[in-house]
């Protein structure tokens, strides 16, 4: 037993910790079951919500720092394997023919209305993405400028006194 009064105080606050995770440990664990229960019985629909929701839930978990990550991602591949092999084995149904669609004509691109409209168009195109701005890049090259300034004045200033 702690005797020194940090030390219970870190007793108090794991046990108040412990008691919040295992609430979600036991989600994950009892999703799981649930999910790998289907698998083994075959129910490819079924299953494949369950597993959704089991996924769901070690994420979370491994979000709130309940679980490693890398022990979720352990567990979700897994999970995923079992699924995966239930899939592979359930019977696909026959492809059925659907009636081919009619096909759909080019739309044609909207032409600007004016020459001057034209030409920008042609000499920007649109970016995809645009670049973030720093603004600390400026104040930076400033702040450089000033000290520059100050170490030439002060050997200045230090002459004139002396």
């Amino acid at each position: 037993m702690p005797n020194i009064k940090s030390a219970e105080k870190r007793v108090r606050a794991t046990e108040r910790k412990r008691l919040r995770n295992k609430s979600a440990r036991t989600m994950c664990k009892t999703n799981i079951t649930k999910a790998e229960r289907l698998i083994f019985m075959g129910d490819v629909s079924a299953a494949q919500e369950a597993v959704a929701v089991a996924i769901n839930s070690l994420d979370k978990a491994a979000e709130k720092g309940v679980i490693h990550p890398n022990n979720a991602a352990r567990r979700k591949s897994r999970l995923m394997k079992k699924f995966n092999q239930l899939q592979a084995l359930a019977p696909t149904p026959a492809p059925t023919r659907a009636k081919p669609k009619a096909k759909a004509k080019p739309k044609a691109k909207a032409k600007p209305k004016t020459k001057a409209a034209e030409a920008k168009a042609k000499a920007k195109p649109k970016a995809t993405k645009a670049k973030p701005k720093t603004k600390e890049a400026k104040p930076k090259a400033k702040a450089t400028k000033a000290k520059t300034k100050k170490a030439e004045k002060s050997p200045e200033k230090l002459d004139s006194e002396g």
